[in-house]
């Protein structure tokens, strides 16, 4: 009997091929990078998500200034930029370079190397942040400097204003008053005033003009009582008669370093007159006579509106002659003709404490009727009109606006021309 011995146990198929078993651990190493990279990106899209959201409070704190909320966004940024670069060190000690790539690691290696150059390009944005950063922080200690040198040009003003008894508690305590004191003396804001100036005529005017309407009155001869020799080019020019009676008036004693007001033996300086345009620039005029109505401001005030407005002008108005008593009394009533006629009188007060802010002093010029016109000193209110033929010069019937000499610049007289006529 013949005994046989156990099978022999096969390790070929049937290709005589060898079967060899799958790495499993190798596979699962390869997974778990794999994860873990994708969990670093991940946190890495967090981050510099958070990154633009502080960047960006970082930038709305500065518009407008605020100390406080440029200091909490800055640490945010520093706290975002602190993550990333923890999170790039932890990637590098946690991924060596390799010092040999096998066959099987090529797929890993392209996926680390994709995610490498992900993370540079990161980086750079980042430093790119850091140098908007400090960019701002650069803007802000120069800013921080200017503020700091008009406080104390603001502090040095208020307190030769408060000597004067010019500036109220108020005004000191409010914020609007920086930029309020940090306006310069220079031949452009004179200019801006005039213009101001005669605005504010021509706005006073009209309710002048409306009031006169509505009490019957006949404008066509209370504008020829005012100059009848003037030819007007049309009807609606006769609203240039009214403008230059109240221009007449209300700048009467301008040449005066006084304005006509009686106020005591206290001299001036150009800086004190500059101070008072400061003082009164930003304050609404019924304001500034509520807290002093005896003031030279106040006198000015009065003096101007009983030459403007005459006692029957005003008794047609309003059929009595309440209001006028009332200033007499030296009283400032708050009605909304006088209110009106306060903005006239501010504006023409503080042109008069700018020209005498200057050194020299800015110098007035009136233009007389009749007088032949000027291109050098003089401004047509009527812009499309036509000069006269020849030789002969127009003739100006009024003038509405005077004009100014600051040294050698002229700053042209406004009139209105008789007999000219006009394009339509």
């Amino acid at each position: 009997m013949i005994r046989t011995g156990p099978k022999e146990t096969q390790n070929h198929d049937n290709n005589n091929q060898k079967v060899y078993p799958q790495p499993v651990e190798e596979s699962m190493s390869m997974n778990q990078k794999k994860d873990s990279i994708e969990a670093l990106i991940l946190q890495i899209f967090n981050n510099i998500s958070s990154l633009k959201t502080a960047y960006i409070q970082l930038q709305d704190a500065h518009t407008p200034y605020d100390p406080e909320k440029i200091q909490a966004a800055d640490k945010l940024v520093i706290q975002e930029l602190m993550k990333l670069s923890e999170l790039k060190h932890s990637y590098r000690e946690s991924n060596p370079k390799p010092a040999s790539s096998s066959p099987q690691d090529s797929r890993l290696a392209t996926e680390i190397q994709e995610q490498q150059n992900l993370l540079k390009t990161y980086e750079v944005m980042v430093k790119k942040f850091q140098t908007q950063i400090q960019t701002k922080d650069s803007e802000i200690v120069e800013l921080q400097q200017q503020i700091q040198e008009s406080s104390q040009r603001k502090l040095k003003l208020e307190k030769k204003l408060k000597q004067r008894g010019l500036l109220n508690k108020d005004q000191e305590d409010s914020e609007e008053e920086n930029n309020f004191f940090s306006i310069e003396l220079t031949p452009n804001l004179f200019c801006s005033a005039v213009d101001a100036a005669y605005k504010s005529i021509h706005d006073f005017s009209k309710p002048l003009i409306n009031m006169m309407k509505a009490a019957g009155w006949d404008l066509d001869a209370a504008a020829n009582s005012i100059e009848p020799a003037v030819i007007y080019a049309k009807r609606a020019h006769k609203k240039y008669a009214f403008e230059s009676h109240i221009c007449q008036r209300i700048f009467s004693g301008f040449h005066e370093e006084s304005f006509s007001v009686e106020a005591g033996d206290l001299t001036v300086s150009n800086e004190g007159f500059f101070h008072q345009f400061l003082a009164v620039r930003a304050m609404d005029p019924l304001d500034i006579l509520s807290q002093n109505p005896d003031s030279v401001f106040g006198k000015f005030c009065r003096s101007k509106y009983l030459l403007i407005v005459h006692s029957k002008m005003e008794n047609s108005f309003f059929g009595n002659l309440d209001q006028r008593n009332y200033v007499l009394s030296g009283g400032h009533p708050r009605t909304p003709f006088y209110q009106a006629f306060l903005k006239l009188a501010k504006s023409i007060w503080m042109l008069h404490r700018l020209a005498y802010s200057f050194d020299p002093t800015v110098k007035v010029f009136q233009v007389k009727n009749g007088a032949e016109f000027s291109e050098v000193y003089m401004e047509s209110v009527v812009k499309n009109i036509v000069l006269g033929e020849g030789d002969q010069k127009p003739k100006v019937g009024l003038m509405v606006m005077p004009g100014f000499m600051i040294g050698a610049n002229v700053i042209q007289s406004q009139v209105y021309l008789s007999g000219a006529k006009c394009v339509d």
